[in-house]
């Protein structure tokens, strides 16, 4: 590292140096429509297991965060816990590239509720995020390649760190004990791929948000950790859930912490349009504009050969799902229900429609593979192998809704539309979108008391 000042020091630094009045009005929008995201996804998986189960879980329990699902409140940790976890079940909340992972289910399930707790307003909270998304870009852009290859959840793990610098910087931490904090994220900081396609993956998010507040109100009260907890050479997380042969490129990122124009606007944030797995949206994006062009039928097709980056298909781990969360992190059913139905929407990973025979029939006709190439820029190649003898082929470099070609404010309005009627509020979705868009000078309490 640079000279001998630890990460976790540097990164304090970072945090306390940030001036919440100096929060620019593109921030706050950003992370306006962050928010909206996040919570609509959140209603969308109102009475899904997950959710059921963590209800009742938290059932009891009392505070001044709401529960986003459902209705009702919690305390802060519990809050978190839950909206994090529900939130994140049907893989339809937003992306950054850097992290291989979710930010804003890592960061404003904790920040929300602390929001609640203390009052703070939509400006404040942006704020507070904004310094949370620099801290786990730069951290990701270290290490989060070979972290995730490793097999950690980097949501749930190098998210957990910014979410622990976003609460920090919101609760006005001093430089020690923000180092502390960090220390006690690292001493919580755990998922795995492994549980990709279970309720357990949803769960490493909310538990992520919860250990976030733990975290700050632990180093508070005077709990500490160690300044090296980052980056120790016998035990610090970079040789433990990642590689000691990152520290240059560690300290390249943290020397960058806070320049502008910042991980906000350079790494952007990007909004899912389709409820699964993000290494498949290239891929239906591209087979969904092959299908209209050409007028395509499932039987019109033999064979589907998917290519993409290396390390670009590590998240899907089903080849042959049964269920609606296996199905999400498959490219062959990704690829099927775009073919058979011209469309991938909520409803397309209910269990009994994952099951359907003639989905079921197409899934050995895809086959997926990575190339050995560079990692970066993502890209996603396409071929068909059409009954009459002939090849359609396109490779996709852009996202649609990524931050190179993001969704505009009424197509955002849509989506949300799409979740609440999912989650039985529909005629909530539009005031509800309207106070976020506008919620720079209200408190992020008033705000979320319009989604029910």
């Amino acid at each position: 590292m640079s000279g001998t000042v630890p990460a976790s020091t540097r990164i304090a630094d970072y945090v306390v140096s940030v001036d919440p009045a100096d929060t620019t009005e593109e921030t706050v929008h950003t992370v306006a429509r962050a928010f909206l995201d996040t919570v609509a996804v959140t209603v969308a998986a109102t009475g899904t297991p997950v959710h059921e189960v963590l209800t009742g879980y938290v059932s009891g329990s009392t505070g001044p965060a709401s529960l986003w699902a459902g209705g009702g409140s919690a305390s802060t940790e519990h809050a978190a816990l839950v909206n994090g976890a529900v939130g994140h079940v049907l893989d339809y909340d937003d992306v950054t590239s850097p992290l291989r992972g979710h930010p804003s289910i890592a960061v404003l399930p904790a920040l929300v509720a602390a929001a609640e707790a203390t009052g703070a307003d939509g400006r404040r909270l942006s704020a507070a995020y904004a310094v949370g998304f620099e801290v786990m870009c730069k951290l990701a852009k270290a290490v989060a390649l070979d972290h995730y290859a490793r097999g950690w959840h980097s949501t749930s793990t190098i998210g957990l760190l910014g979410a622990t610098a976003a609460a920090a910087h919101l609760a006005g931490l001093d430089r020690g004990a923000v180092r502390d904090a960090l220390g006690l994220a690292v001493a919580q900081a755990a998922g795995t791929r492994q549980n990709f396609g279970t309720m357990a993956k949803s769960f490493q998010a909310g538990a992520c948000g919860a250990a976030a507040l733990r975290s700050v109100a632990l180093a508070v009260a005077g709990m500490t950790a160690s300044p090296e907890a980052l980056d120790g050479g016998t035990g610090g997380f970079l040789r433990t859930h990642s590689s000691p042969d990152l520290a240059e490129a560690l300290d390249t990122e943290l020397s960058g912490l806070g320049h502008a124009p910042g991980e906000l606007v350079s790494s952007g944030i990007d909004v899912k349009k389709y409820p699964l797995c993000y290494a498949t949206h290239r891929t239906i994006d591209t087979l969904l504009d092959l299908r209209a062009e050409h007028s395509l039928a499932p039987a019109d097709v033999d064979l589907v050969v998917v290519r993409a980056n290396h390390g670009g298909l590590a998240p899907l781990l089903h080849d042959r799902p049964t269920t609606g969360l296996e199905a999400k992190f498959s490219m062959q059913f990704a690829v099927a229900a775009a073919l058979l139905d011209g469309e991938v929407t909520l409803r397309t990973f209910d269990d009994e429609r994952v099951r359907r025979p003639e989905i079921q029939r197409f899934l050995p006709r895809v086959t997926a593979e990575e190339d050995d190439g560079p990692a970066f820029p993502r890209w996603a190649d396409l071929t068909l192998h059409l009954a009459d003898g002939r090849c359609l082929n396109r490779r996709t470099h852009v996202l649609r809704g990524s931050a190179e070609s993001p969704l505009t404010d009424d197509e955002l309005r849509d989506k949300v539309a799409d979740c609440f009627g999912r989650g039985g509020r529909e005629e909530r979705a539009a005031p509800f979108a309207e106070a976020v868009l506008g919620w720079a000078d209200r408190p992020v309490r008033s705000v979320l008391a319009l989604r029910t």
